[in-house]
């Protein structure tokens, strides 16, 4: 896969999208700190909002469009503890990007202190319908084209999205 500028807690431009939680006992262990499988439901989240408030909807994908994607590799480094009550914001950035796959990265901030607790690397797979690893098609690409630039393509009446801004 190529790689770019962009580095794996996201670097320093903006994010493409972003959500701020508060944790909850169902994210923490017995003493109340983070259980480290806790980031990855709600990276999921983050990831699968995203993917639908640009019109690519998971569950529709292989039928509107032919191809779908999966999951091929995650990664998330845990660089400070966060514990029960703690809000949390997460965001969302483009990393590289490849003929079949592309990474979305995750940066976990502690709003109290804006201080980066977690970071992750989602490797997504573009795949045909017999889950065979497919080049990204058309579609997928012209939207990571524009994430790439901070911008994104909306969709309209038409199967043709539009550009806008994020």
């Amino acid at each position: 896969m190529a790689t770019d500028a962009r580095v794996a807690d996201g670097g320093p431009g903006p994010a493409l999208h972003s959500t701020t939680f508060r944790l909850s006992y169902a994210d923490t262990d017995p003493a109340g700190i983070l259980y480290y499988g806790a980031w990855f439901p709600w990276m999921e989240r983050m990831q699968s909002e995203w993917f639908w408030l640009n019109d690519l909807r998971q569950d529709e994908l292989k039928e509107r469009h032919g191809f779908w994607t999966v999951t091929a590799h995650t990664a998330c480094d845990y660089l400070e503890a966060v514990g029960l009550f703690d809000e949390i914001r997460i965001e969302l950035r483009l990393g590289a990007v490849g003929r079949r796959s592309f990474e979305m990265l995750h940066r976990m901030v502690r709003t109290a202190d804006d201080k980066v607790v977690a970071r992750a690397r989602i490797r997504i797979v573009a795949v045909s319908p017999g889950i065979d690893s497919v080049e990204i098609p058309a579609l997928l690409r012209r939207h990571l084209d524009a994430w790439a630039q901070g911008a994104r393509l909306t969709p309209t009446n038409s199967d043709q999205p539009t550009e806008a801004t994020a």
